[in-house]
């Protein structure tokens, strides 16, 4: 978790150089690799500006989360929609990684709930310290995503409670255009 926020890990510095670690590699392959730039990607600025810094793309998931075509329960859309600034926390999940989630009860009762034998259903990842663990990250995903907030919790990216509203992904994918064709445009 230490590394979230320490500058010598921000994705702008990350991008740059994982871009010059696979440089040999496309020298050894003769072809491109793509590098996508992932985490904190909000809008058409920040899209012009790792485009620039060499990325081939970016990944962007929790704007999405926000569109009418999204799969998830209402809750969990307004769950993003209504969170603040202070709501977007770090976690250190099950599985040993650090995440950013939207504070809730959930995440308030985990940490304080002693660890008395919780039974894992999946074994899913072999990091997962499920002797250790006071719940279960695919069920609490997963019942978050149905909207049941009892018993799961969203995660969120970083500017999650920049998010003020459902949208469409067109409308969605018009806005992040736009701003990237006014950011990209020369001065």
């Amino acid at each position: 978790p230490q590394q979230i926020d320490d500058p010598d890990f921000a994705l702008e510095k990350i991008t740059a150089e994982v871009i010059e670690a696979v440089k040999p590699f496309e020298k050894e392959l003769g072809r491109a690799i793509p590098v996508i730039a992932a985490g904190g990607i909000y809008d058409g600025r920040d899209i012009d500006r790792f485009l620039k810094l060499g990325a081939a793309g970016v990944q962007m998931g929790t704007r999405f989360v926000a569109t009418n075509e999204c799969d998830a329960d209402e809750g969990f859309k307004q769950a993003i929609i209504n969170a603040r600034k202070e709501d977007v926390v770090i976690i250190e999940s099950p599985v040993g990684l650090p995440g950013r989630a939207v504070h809730n009860p959930f995440l308030e009762r985990v940490k304080t709930t002693q660890v008395n034998g919780f039974k894992c259903p999946y074994h899913c990842i072999k990091s997962c310290k499920r002797e250790e663990s006071r719940y279960c990250i695919a069920l609490a995903l997963g019942n978050a995503k149905k909207g049941k907030f009892n018993y799961g919790f969203a995660f969120a990216g970083s500017n999650a409670w920049r998010v003020d509203r459902i949208t469409s992904v067109k409308t969605l994918m018009q806005s992040l255009v736009i701003e990237y064709g006014q950011a990209a445009a020369p001065a």
